[in-house]
């Protein structure tokens, strides 16, 4: 069995672009450590204005000066932009300038430059390159070999789903491309990957899947693309990203920070004094999350963001810390032990119940002050309680309700069995 760090240092190399011939090597690896069923969209298709790039590989790409070679941007696959188009033809220098990209934090690293892949309607051809060498070119003309492989292709979207006995799922997602990088996208891939092998062969009451994608766009075909009333049984999820380094954790909340596994993790996170660092939604990391919300699926990320070689060739197996993700990856397991030992209850009806009605018997009424009867405090809370029950939207945990009354949960409990009683609600 492949371990976390085999898989990060297996997979790091290869070119791992939206389409490309290493993207299906990886594919086809992962599929070999944990049976994916394998979801694919053809290069061209259109949905939402994201059109899916062709197959790109690059087969070479050299800058030469007089014959002589000044770089090899074969060595990294952050050393061509993703996407570039190909090109061979002298250049003056300060025409080749024009097509060089450099990370402006170090002298020596090679940037990572992907925004072509979501614009394939304006491709240009570059190199990526260290500022040194950038700064260090003499005047004069250089030769420039840059030589592409494209050609129509599927994208990729990698899911693997542990059975619950119930019909609700809770997700894990994370990005498989990011070419020649460690921890942005890969350190959540074995991260996700090792959670569900932990939870092979246990009973659970929730599903838990873990999507493997390009990152925004692939979200954005799996989520919009999937088929009907699938999607409306994701209770939540937690996006698993850059969490391998040696930098501190850092937990984001969901847009309305109410999701049930966020509670969880939260719990956890202050119950142990884990070292972590908690935000509300887009304070820490913008990523794939804002597109599973814009579906309406709560989705807090953890991660390890920010970290010194995010988005450059600095960022390889070499800074990437078994503890970091093996902390990454007990703290989402405690969670989701919480969650499954957590009661839920899910509303079995729509509108308002008339509970005053003798075939409920379910009103609280807290006394009125205009006709001289004091309010009592416990009923004014009972009241309320009566009165969330109908906004309860998704599935919410009783513990939930119970923290957020102030009431005691065997209170909440005994009263909402009532309402089971009456084919109202169901607790699981």
């Amino acid at each position: 069995m492949k371990t976390m760090m085999e898989i990060i240092r297996d997979l790091t190399p290869l070119n791992r672009n939206i389409i490309s011939d290493e993207c299906d090597r990886a594919v086809d690896y992962l599929c070999s450590v944990l049976p994916f069923r394998v979801i694919r969209y053809r290069s061209g298709e259109d949905y939402n204005g994201w059109i899916i790039p062709d197959s790109w590989d690059l087969v070479d790409a050299r800058i030469l000066k007089e014959g002589r070679l000044v770089y090899d941007a074969t060595r990294t696959p952050l050393c061509v932009i993703a996407l570039s188009k190909p090109f061979h033809g002298r250049v003056s220098r300060e025409e080749l300038r024009n097509h060089l990209h450099y990370d402006h934090r170090y002298e020596d690293a090679v940037p990572y430059h992907y925004r072509q892949q979501f614009r394939p309607w304006a491709r240009d051809w570059g190199f990526c390159v260290p500022r040194r060498l950038f700064e260090s070119l003499e005047e004069g003309p250089y030769d420039v070999v840059l030589e592409t492989r494209e050609k129509p292709g599927e994208m990729k979207i990698l899911e693997f789903t542990h059975k619950g006995i119930t019909g609700w799922t809770v997700v894990f997602g994370s990005n498989l491309d990011h070419p020649g990088v460690s921890n942005d996208g890969l350190a959540g891939c074995v991260a996700g990957i090792e959670i569900l092998r932990r939870l092979q062969g246990r009973k659970t009451k929730f599903s838990y899947r873990l999507v493997l994608s390009p990152g925004i766009i692939g979200s954005e075909y799996y989520l919009g693309k999937m088929e009907g009333g699938e999607r409306e049984k994701i209770l939540e999820g937690v996006f698993l990203e850059m969490l391998g380094s040696k930098t501190e954790l850092a937990f984001q909340q969901s847009k309305d920070g109410l999701s049930n596994i966020e509670r969880c993790v939260l719990n956890k996170i202050r119950g142990e004094t884990l070292p972590c660092r908690v935000g509300p939604f887009r304070s820490i990391i913008i990523n794939d999350e804002y597109l599973w919300e814009a579906y309406g699926i709560p989705m807090p990320s953890l991660s390890r963001f920010p970290y010194p070689e995010y988005h450059s060739s600095m960022d390889t197996p070499s800074i990437i810390s078994e503890e970091s993700l093996e902390e990454a990856v007990a703290l989402l397991l405690a969670a989701v032990e919480d969650l499954e030992s957590t009661p839920f209850v899910e509303k079995q009806f729509e509108g308002t119940i008339c509970l005053s009605n003798p075939r409920y018997d379910l009103y609280m009424d807290y006394g009125q002050i205009a006709f001289g009867e004091r309010p009592d405090e416990h009923l004014k809370k009972m009241r309320l309680l009566m009165d969330l029950v109908p906004t309860l939207s998704r599935l919410t945990s009783i513990d939930y309700v119970s923290e957020t009354l102030g009431l005691p949960a065997g209170v909440v409990r005994e009263y909402l069995s009532r309402w089971v009683a009456k084919g109202l609600l169901n607790i699981f």
